[in-house]
């Protein structure tokens, strides 16, 4: 056994078990976070999905020795991501900019995940790319009850063609026995500009305010997580205005909701970047339940952005920013344009 100070408390390996002490408490940690994947697509050409130049023929030349890189790649930064906090790693991941539930099959059978056991909750969405959203859960630690995709009904400015884009992934069940209910997003682009658009990241909000109301109204005692790339900041009015997600703790109202990723875009710190600025698109935000401090189950205690050395860019165009995959259609052998973010939960265990 091993120990080292963190954050003011002490923090003791064990092998199968982390636990936080703090004076003469001491208490289980749990790990929920988010990936942009960065278009983990099969080399396979799909009918109907504009996959093309994902594929040996495609403008990439994306074969099978690329696939395998990037499914490497990408366990390799799951494997790390809170391994100093709990050994066994990310509980629960959410993940977008994946094809289809055989990329995750073959991600999560990479040697360096496999003995987690990730299983997954996948369904299709109508994006046009052919790109959905899904989430990884170890089983030793959540156990699922229900799941359902929830379509994002919206339009174009003629109030009647339909703008395919990613589900909202709604899954229930229960954490080391308490109630927990994920949502994983992948909102629509700012494609055609930020203000043009932000009517859609609005609805993707409203959507998940509504979800979580009904949530709230069935299943008081559950706690609720909403993860994603949303395609907005913490300070947008999709998260500051229709969720009204609040940056500090002791703003939050009881059934609004919590994000701890403001405090980190108010210090300039992003999980991806575009024409030399950050962006901090992938977030984290709770529901306002996981904030009591005096409670026996599962509360917030952290977040954190996941960026080690080794996944940033060091030469070229894209210097600084996160490694990704490819630049254009040249192939750079990264990770992803994002860095996954993750919050560690912890629960008195005396």
């Amino acid at each position: 056994m091993k120990s080292v100070l963190r954050f003011g408390f002490l923090i003791v390996f064990t092998a199968s078990l982390l636990s936080l002490h703090a004076q003469d408490q001491s208490y289980k940690v749990g790990l929920i976070g988010f990936y942009n994947l960065e278009n983990l697509f099969d080399t396979l050409d799909t009918p109907d999905v504009r996959d093309t130049e994902f594929t040996p023929a495609g403008s990439k030349n994306y074969g099978t020795r690329i696939y395998q890189e990037k499914l490497g790649n990408l366990s390799r930064v799951i494997s790390e991501i809170g391994t100093n906090l709990s050994p066994d790693g990310l509980a629960l991941l959410g993940v977008s900019e994946i094809e289809n539930r055989s990329v995750l099959e073959d991600l999560v059978a990479q040697p360096s995940i496999a003995d987690r056991n990730y299983q997954i909750v996948h369904y299709d969405s109508p994006d046009r790319r052919g790109i959905d959203v899904g989430l990884l859960y170890n089983p030793k630690y959540f156990t699922v009850t229900e799941s359902r995709a929830v379509p994002l009904m919206i339009y174009q400015e003629d109030g009647e063609t339909r703008i395919f884009t990613r589900d909202i992934l709604l899954v229930g069940g229960e954490y080391d026995g308490e109630k927990m209910y994920v949502m994983v997003n992948h909102w629509p682009s700012r494609r055609g500009g930020e203000a043009a658009s932000a009517r859609l990241r609005n609805a993707g909000a409203l959507v998940c305010k509504n979800l979580s109301d009904s949530i709230r109204a069935a299943v008081p005692e559950a706690k609720i997580v909403i993860v994603g790339d949303l395609n907005d900041d913490p300070t947008s009015p999709s998260v500051s205005q229709v969720l009204a997600a609040q940056g500090k703790k002791n703003r939050v109202r009881k059934g609004g909701f919590y994000t701890p990723m403001r405090e980190f875009f108010r210090k300039g710190m992003g999980s991806n970047a575009w024409r030399d600025a950050w962006s901090l698109f992938d977030q984290i935000i709770l529901s306002d339940n996981w904030l009591v401090e005096k409670q026996e189950g599962y509360r917030f205690y952290q977040a954190y952005i996941f960026n080690p050395n080794y996944m940033v860019q060091k030469s070229g165009h894209f210097i600084g920013y996160p490694y990704r995959t490819f630049s254009g259609d040249t192939y750079l052998g990264g990770y992803s344009d994002h860095f996954p973010v993750y919050m560690a939960i912890i629960k008195p265990t005396n």
